[in-house]
């Protein structure tokens, strides 16, 4: 079996002590521009969540390398702010002698701001990388300390970092009319005639996962997510702007796209918003995901600005019957290949042989062997013992660790292909778990995660019931327990486009989007012991149309799950589950080996069936 694929790189740890000559570097260049500090967010012009290495401002000032957060340096001190997932990563990757963490929510960087910013102070910020909402908070921050928020023309990180990569012009290609299920040209009409409903003149796009779903086409300017970088503008009279580095369109993308789309060099877009404005346009803008930059040019413009959703949000998110057939078929693949690797890590891993980086390497591997990846969703979490309770851990050589008999390791990981995009995590005993994990705690933290996970499986729901609502069916058990994960409970998932995608999400947070058929879905509750261990079990579900219940008065939605591979036996205390549990497990377990036994070499096969049997 062949290891090097190669989506994933293991690097070196990011080095800590990049931060502090950095930050002094920076200091002298905000001097230059009579600036008090800066802000420094993990985000591009598109404020997406993979970017492309150019704009890896805040992981090249820090060295911290997760996927979200923010740092603000001002003249004698600095702050990194990061969410529940990269507490302790980003003790391990980021000079706390430099830069002071703060939690992104509870330690929000607008209270900080009004801490620690003097009077009269100019905080300077670049307004492509914040959403106009973002900025707004930003500068009231600002207002209440007497300060002054200031946009700036040129990024000062750009200027002091050297050899910063350029800017991506991967290809663009045509994505088949067979996986999208709806032609360009009807979605265009459609969000068309939506746009008109709401009396607006045309909407801005500026998220790349949109630009790609409306136009059926794919990119390749980023990792793990076949985005184009790009901005559109669609007219309420059907008619579309695309403003894209035309250096990534082939004769058959441009022949795709026809003559309801215009295109445009990505500099014309200021041109353009400055049109709108002076026709006094009615333009719908998202200002929680387009740039603030955006909106400050047509406000200053003339344009009549009517805040508003992105139009492809919810289009996007209810997939349609093709895109469903092909997550179904993506993720029967997947389970094959996932199953194939379970199987494998179930002859080798106690061998002592084998590591979080190789065995990280195998599953891409099994996933290659099905000819059909076209790159990982994600690179995969893959973490042994005490890795495995960093919630978003990502292995490196320097943090790889050998897998041995009694650990606990949990691997998440997900992979893109023309039919659908994959998301699945198990935790797994590497033999038989060690009584210095505490088998019986082990076990019960298992088993409740698995209720949770087996409680959201089965919810049966009304028409307008939104994540927020059954996000406790997922932590029930943990609390009984005094137990509980500091993450979502679930994220969307789109068609061969980002693994994380809105608007649609569970989690204990307030949200109000509901829940529609079509929409795809994780469910991956966890528990986290520090220094010792992670579970979580996570698996795709899709949203199903309402159907009635025997002796019902209202019809309900409930879920289907996508997702195809064992969940480990070993590991499950049976007399903390009932029935109706037993029962859902079982006849997963019944369903994973009926479609995926076929799918296997003969000796991968009698691993699942003892693998699947019955609780």
């Amino acid at each position: 079996m062949d290891q090097a694929i190669g989506y994933q790189i293991f690097s070196d740890n990011p080095d800590p002590t990049v931060g502090a000559p950095r930050v002094a570097l920076l200091r002298a260049e905000l001097a230059r521009h009579g600036l008090d500090g800066f802000i420094i967010p993990r985000a591009d012009e598109h404020q997406g969540e993979y970017v492309p290495a150019r704009a890896e401002r805040l992981k090249w000032l820090t060295g911290f390398g997760g996927s979200a957060g923010m740092a603000i340096v001002l003249k004698d001190k600095a702050a990194i702010f990061i969410d529940g997932r990269y507490t302790l990563q980003v003790r391990d990757q980021v000079d706390m002698n430099v830069f002071e963490p703060q939690h992104l929510v509870d330690e929000p960087a607008t209270r900080w701001i009004g801490e620690n910013l003097t009077h009269g102070a100019r905080l300077g910020f670049d307004p492509w990388l914040h959403t106009a909402a973002a900025a707004d908070r930003l500068r009231t921050a600002c207002t209440k300390a007497g300060a002054e928020l200031v946009p700036c023309t040129d990024n000062p990180v750009d200027a002091i970092w050297e050899n910063q990569p350029g800017i991506p012009v991967g290809a663009v290609v045509p994505h088949p009319l067979s996986y999208a299920g709806e032609d360009h040209e009807e979605k265009l009409a459609r969000i068309a005639e939506k746009l008109e409903a709401d009396d607006v003149d045309a909407a801005i796009l500026t998220q790349p996962d949109s630009i790609a779903w409306l136009f059926n086409i794919r990119g390749q300017d980023v990792s793990h997510t076949p985005l184009p970088l790009a901005f559109a503008l669609m007219h309420a009279k059907g008619h579309a702007e695309l403003f894209i580095d035309e250096r990534k369109l082939s004769s058959e993308t441009r022949k795709h796209l026809g003559n309801k789309v215009t295109l445009h060099a990505p500099g014309r877009l200021k041109e353009a918003l400055d049109e709108l404005g002076a026709a006094k346009r009615e333009i719908r803008l998202d200002i929680t995901s387009a740039a603030d930059w955006i909106k400050q040019r047509l406000d200053s413009a003339g344009a009549i600005i009517k805040p508003g959703d992105d139009p492809c949000l919810l289009p996007k998110a209810r997939k349609n019957d093709i895109e469903i057939e092909g997550m179904r078929t993506a993720h029967r693949r997947d389970g094959a290949a996932v199953t194939r690797f379970l199987a494998w890590l179930s002859r080798e891993a106690t061998s002592g042989t084998q590591s979080e980086i190789s065995a990280a390497q195998a599953l891409e591997a099994f996933r290659a062997e099905t000819g059909a990846l076209k790159d990982l969703s994600f690179d995969t979490i893959s973490g042994s013992g005490p890795n495995g309770a960093i919630v978003h851990y990502r292995v490196t050589q320097a943090t790889n660790r050998t897998l041995g008999p009694g650990d606990i390791y949990l691997v998440d990981s997900g992979a893109q292909y023309l039919d659908g995009t994959t998301d699945i995590t198990r935790t797994v005993a590497i033999g038989e778990p060690a009584q210095t994990n505490d088998l019986k705690d082990v076990r019960d933290r298992f088993t409740r995660v698995l209720k949770g996970h087996i409680g959201l499986a089965m919810a049966r729901f009304p028409k307008g019931t939104s994540g927020s609502q059954l996000d406790v069916l997922a932590r029930n058990a943990l609390w009984q327990a005094g137990l509980d994960f500091d993450h979502g409970t679930g994220h969307g998932v789109g068609s061969y486009l980002s693994v994380h995608e809105g608007p649609q999400r569970i989690s204990k947070l307030p949200h109000n989007v509901s829940l529609d058929p079509g929409m795809v879905i994780s469910n991956e509750p966890g528990f986290y012991k520090t220094g010792c261990y992670g579970i979580r079990i996570e698996n795709l579900v899709a949203v199903t149309p309402p159907t009635d219940i025997d002796g019902g008065e209202r019809p309900m939605m409930a879920f289907e799950t996508l997702t195809l591979a064992p969940i480990d036996r070993t590991l499950i205390d049976p007399t903390l589950m009932d029935a109706t549990e037993r029962a859902w497990l079982n006849t997963y377990h019944a369903r994973v080996l009926t479609e995926l036994a076929p799918l296997l070499p003969p000796e991968d096969q009698a691993w699942l069936e003892q693998a699947t049997r019955a609780l």
